[in-house]
């Protein structure tokens, strides 16, 4: 194969004569060129394109801008939790505080011209370590708020509070009075609620009962044992609906108003007593609620 060069700074021609394989050779790479070429600019395209890292820093920079939005709605819930703890810490007489999780917190306000910044990861990282410590204090007060609470409603439940009957008035109060059987001056050593034959009795507080049965001066009379040493007494009842040993609520019918025992007429006589020591029922009702 002969190929013929010709310039203007030739004075002639130059050929030049190639074998067999050295002309495939060229042919093949010169038919092979575009395509070279091809794949050169596909390359540049898919890798060497200056707006792919471009593209791809904005994406991080979207999510991490996503992630800090996130982090201030988070902390946003923190300053609720500090809400609903000064509640219950003002219920308890701790320093106060306030919380809410019935709504989502409200945020705002004009925005600002001092200068903004976006986080980087490193500082998104340490805003969310700061705020899981939060949390996790949060979480703390909050665990040893509920077991104050739980425990003061379990004392609640268990301390007679709640009046026995729903109706009814004090016919006789506690301490020293006139007995009515024998017209001398004696003590009473609980309260007599007024009210008809068959009105519920309920007890004031939970416990167990320890007493039910007829008694010669109470006459039908259910005790209630609610723990701490502290037992309720409800005598002349008409009737009587638990056993001993029986675990009762408070505000669980237990006995209806009667006039059995040494009574003049229905009413319920109650007692709460403290170490077997009587004590002013009274007291213990106006603590209800």
């Amino acid at each position: 194969m002969n190929i013929i060069f010709v310039s203007n700074s030739l004075a002639r021609g130059k050929s030049i004569t190639l074998g067999r394989n050295q002309a495939i050779a060229l042919i093949l790479g010169w038919v092979s060129l575009p395509v070279i070429i091809a794949l050169g600019v596909y390359y540049s395209m898919l890798y060497g394109n200056p707006a792919q890292p471009a593209n791809k820093t904005a994406h991080v920079q979207e999510n991490l801008n996503t992630m800090a939005a996130r982090l201030g709605q988070l902390q946003a819930q923190v300053l609720r939790l500090d809400a609903v703890g000064g509640r219950l810490a003002k219920h308890f007489g701790l320093p106060e505080q306030e919380f809410d999780f019935s709504k989502q917190p409200g945020q705002g306000g004009a925005e600002t011209a001092a200068p903004q910044y976006q986080l980087d990861a490193h500082q998104l990282e340490r805003e969310l370590a700061m705020f899981a410590r939060q949390l996790e204090e949060r979480s703390r007060s909050l665990g040893l708020l509920e077991a104050m609470t739980l425990r003061e409603q379990v004392v609640k439940s268990t301390s007679p509070t709640l009046q026995p009957v729903s109706a009814g008035w004090f016919s006789s109060n506690y301490g020293w009075r006139i007995d009515p059987f024998s017209g001398k001056k004696a003590f009473h050593e609980g309260v007599d609620f007024m009210a008809e034959v068959g009105t519920p009795v309920k007890a004031a507080a939970g416990g167990v009962v320890v007493y039910s049965e007829y008694h010669p001066q109470y006459g039908n009379m259910v005790s209630i044992d609610h723990g701490n040493g502290t037992v309720s007494r409800y005598a002349h009842a008409s009737r009587l609906l638990v056993k001993v040993n029986d675990i009762v609520l408070q505000g669980q019918k237990i006995a209806e108003v009667g006039s059995t025992g040494r009574s003049t007429g229905p009413h319920l006589h109650f007692e709460v007593l403290r170490n077997g020591a009587p004590q002013n029922p009274a007291r213990y009702l106006q603590t209800a609620g």
